[in-house]
């Protein structure tokens, strides 16, 4: 069946029509006054633990914030007794561990039946002995862990120069941000008990994990050297390094009190200030806190309102994904959502250095960050996808065309030395600091990624030129990065399906011919992975399982993922008709969409993201490219001449 017959007795594109008329307007309907739009940024309870916790320990927690959060905790709770880190997910020790000692704050008691079955789950998996380091912190500064049995942090680590190994600017941004305030805590190791004991959560007490290999050993070593520094009566530098620490700290705090616009540097930045001397009534931090409160979304239930807190929040992002939508559906500049959009995110320039300068000194500043206020990291994620909406409405408009070429140019510096981009910095691929005994959990460095890479790629080829030498490394970079069955892998996003649905496009509108075998294979691998009902999902497990790749139940932003990989591939008939269809079948009567599950990623294997906003900036451009039969600025054919990449 073609685009030109029916489905279920109706005219596809008249149905693809009237659903993207109705999903329009439901987008036009959420804009902000200002110009953005931000839906909710939902990822795991944690975020609500942590918050309870912190509150605890600064003396600020409030009955009535302890009440709707534990309200949020237990709703979240599923019937084994666990915590997961993603809707559908397995139970997740650490977050279980985290979720229950915030109900025992809030006064449940380890008797009753939802507390009894999370204990006995954290017992199963080897109790709190197994849980990860950063909850065994929080643990130990309530004295439920001891410091002593904590990886050493030493906080001279800020006093290494950037070309050191291990020295501050080898993690990635967010990484960097949260271990200088966590060397502050751990070395000042701060205990507040609490009035009540978390021995049910113990298991059998295990020596720490010595990592293998010449490396791990090694590491394993100095930790033990680092232990009895710390235990030492004079420690020449330690003083000084704290208050380079608290200085380093300090000059990052960005003007919405906050550090880096994401949740762990901000918490552990108020610990450290505070363990430091600092005064809740100081500027600094009172500025934090008010500026954490900010994050929180406060909901009515039949049972109450339930509080719970964002771990970021995605303004930026959202806006210019909801820019190109609109401009995918037909809008143009005349437009007044459209144009208040443009407006906004040319006030959300960020034209001062930031961290991301050390690695690349010579480059001017120009790009856009993720959040509302987040001045010290730009990335280059959100710098390519508001150039690519801010290029198409450029013509007459000399602030907008500046802006662009200001963003084409610090993205082009971004580009690391391999021909890939990473998020947030260049070449940040040092992979030593991996092998600390305290980094388990989460990605810790920024190398360059697929889908980072593509929508750079993308957007150099589309508003700067598809055969400049940056645009032509990084295609070398995306090809030489596909996966042995045709796809590409998520970074930013779930997973393989949001890899290839972001890479085929780049290639194409790069002058990768549609019949190029790398853009063949992406397309028998989608084709492959399309469910019966006509969409697309992955479930977030393929992060550490093969067999979860490209499978998973279909959602709105995976559908729209595939879609636009194959209408830039120049793929119609059957099977883009079935996902047209799917999306169409699966649209709300408010011209919106559903979708339970995760679909972003924090870090692989470890913290995930629901986007609000997916659902229906995806859709929206995967329905106006099928119906404008646009292909997003691709400009290859199946006859075109193969460039030398």
């Amino acid at each position: 069946m073609t685009a030109s017959e029916t489905h279920g007795g109706t005219d596809i594109r008249s149905d693809a029509t009237a659903a993207l008329r109705a999903a329009r307007a439901h987008l036009v309907s959420r804009q902000a006054p200002a110009g953005w739009w931000k839906g909710e940024l939902r990822t795991n309870v944690t975020m609500d633990a942590e918050d309870l916790l912190l509150r605890r320990f600064l003396g600020i927690l409030r009955p009535e914030e302890l009440a709707q959060s534990a309200r949020w905790i237990r709703r979240e709770q599923r019937a084994d007794g666990t915590w997961a880190t993603f809707v559908g997910g397995p139970g997740d020790l650490s977050t279980t561990i985290e979720a229950y000692a915030a109900l025992r704050l809030a006064g449940d008691e380890p008797a009753a039946p939802h507390m009894q079955r999370a204990a006995a789950f954290v017992r199963a998996e080897g109790g709190i002995e197994a849980s990860r380091v950063f909850t065994r912190i929080w643990l130990a500064l309530f004295g439920e862990w001891s410091w002593d049995d904590l990886p050493a942090m030493p906080p001279e680590v800020v006093l290494l120069p950037s070309w050191a190994p291990l020295n501050v600017y080898d993690w990635g941004c967010w990484a960097r941000q949260t271990v200088v305030p966590i060397t502050v805590v751990a070395t000042l190791r701060p205990v507040r008990p609490l009035p009540f004991t978390l021995g049910e959560l113990h298991g059998d007490r295990a020596p720490h994990p010595v990592r293998g290999g010449l490396v791990g050993t090694g590491f394993t070593l100095l930790d033990r050297v680092l232990k009895l520094y710390e235990k030492a009566p004079i420690q020449p530098g330690r003083g000084f390094a704290m208050k380079q620490a608290a200085e380093w700290i300090i000059a990052r705090q960005e003007d919405d009190g906050g550090w880096g616009g994401i949740q762990p540097p901000w918490v552990y930045s108020i610990l450290a200030l505070h363990l430091l001397g600092y005064s809740l009534d100081h500027p600094v931090l009172s500025a934090a806190v008010a500026g954490l409160d900010t994050f929180l979304v406060h909901e009515a239930t039949a049972d109450g309102i339930e509080r719970r807190l964002e771990a970021c929040q995605s303004p930026v992002w959202d806006t210019c994904l909801a820019a190109n939508a609109l401009l995918d559906a037909g809008a143009t500049i005349d437009d007044p959502e459209l144009a208040q959009s443009v407006e906004w995110i040319l006030g959300e320039e960020i034209q001062r250095r930031g961290d991301w300068a050390v690695r690349r000194p010579g480059v001017d500043p120009g790009g856009w960050a993720f959040e509302f206020a987040n001045d010290g990291y730009p990335d280059v994620d959100d710098t390519a996808e508001v150039v690519l909406a801010l290029d198409r409405v450029k013509d007459d408009l000399p602030a907008v065309k500046a802006a662009v070429e200001r963003g084409i140019a610090w993205v082009k510096g971004m580009q690391s030395s391999d021909g890939g981009w990473g998020a947030f910095d260049a070449d940040n691929t040092r992979r030593l600091v991996e092998k600390l005994p305290f980094c388990d959990f989460g990605a810790v460095i920024d190398p360059p990624s697929a889908d980072v890479t593509a929508h750079a790629v993308e957007m150099l080829a589309r508003c700067d030129d598809p055969a400049g030498l940056a645009a032509r490394r990084g295609v070398r970079w995306l090809l030489a990065a596909q996966e042995d069955d045709g796809s590409w892998f998520g970074r930013w996003g779930n997973n393989y399906v949001y890899g290839t649905g972001a890479v085929v496009p780049a290639l194409v509108a790069a002058g990768v011919p549609t019949a190029d075998p790398a853009v063949r294979r992406a397309v028998d691998w989608l084709v492959a992975h399309q469910n019966a009902d006509g969409g697309w999902g992955e479930d977030l497990r393929s992060y550490v399982d093969d067999a979860w790749r490209g499978r998973g139940e279909s959602t709105p932003s995976q559908t729209a993922w595939a879609l636009l990989a194959l209408l830039a591939a120049g793929e119609s008939g059957p099977v883009v008709d079935a996902g047209v269809a799917w999306l169409v079948g699966d649209q709300r009567p408010d011209g919106g969409w559903d979708e339970e599950s995760y679909t972003g990623t924090g870090f692989p294997g470890d913290f995930y993201i629901s986007y609000e906003m997916y659902r229906l900036v995806f859709p929206i451009s995967a329905l106006g490219r099928y119906l404008g039969e646009d292909t997003g600025g691709a400009t290859a054919t199946a006859g075109a001449e193969v460039r030398d990449w």
